[in-house]
């Protein structure tokens, strides 16, 4: 979808970031490719570091509020009790990418598949959501000034 907006503009191009490494991370996954999910590890690792508390608490902190204040709060708490299993499966992922494939035990491998297949499968379909309720909505309430700041704040932290 085409947004007006900077500030959905950025966030969309996050979320189409993170589809494209969930996507090959689910197909490694799928296949047991243990070369492939070496290759993933060092990047899942830094996008669940970086990215995803970087979105989670920038939606949290600046959108989510906005949204309740607008009347559309029971999508901000749904996204906001999203956000919390997001991140408990993303607590017990990050250690083990981190690690890399190479250094992990058997048990730590299987330990890996779940929480990743959890975390793509939870992250696709809030990706989802946002893409069709969070970022519209945004498009819609901003003006052009909180757009801005916002904007600015987002990408410049």
């Amino acid at each position: 979808m085409d947004y007006r907006r900077q500030t959905p503009q950025a966030l969309d191009a996050e979320h189409r970031a993170a589809l494209a490494l969930y996507g090959k991370l689910e197909q490694a996954l799928v296949a047991r490719d243990r070369e492939a999910l070496a290759r993933l590890a060092k990047p899942l690792a830094r996008h669940l570091q970086a990215e995803v508390v970087h979105h989670f608490d920038f939606e949290e902190r600046e959108l989510f509020p906005r949204l309740a204040e607008a009347g559309e709060g029971d999508i901000a708490e749904l996204l906001l009790e999203e956000h919390a299993a997001i991140r408990e499966v993303a607590a017990a992922l990050l250690p083990l990418a981190e690690a890399g494939m190479d250094a992990l035990d058997t048990e730590q491998s299987v330990e890996f598949r779940r929480h990743a297949l959890e975390l793509v499968e939870r992250q696709v379909a809030h990706i989802q959501k946002e893409s069709m309720a969070l970022l519209p909505m945004l498009d819609d309430l901003l003006d052009d000034d909180t757009d801005r700041e916002l904007s600015f704040a987002y990408t410049s932290a």
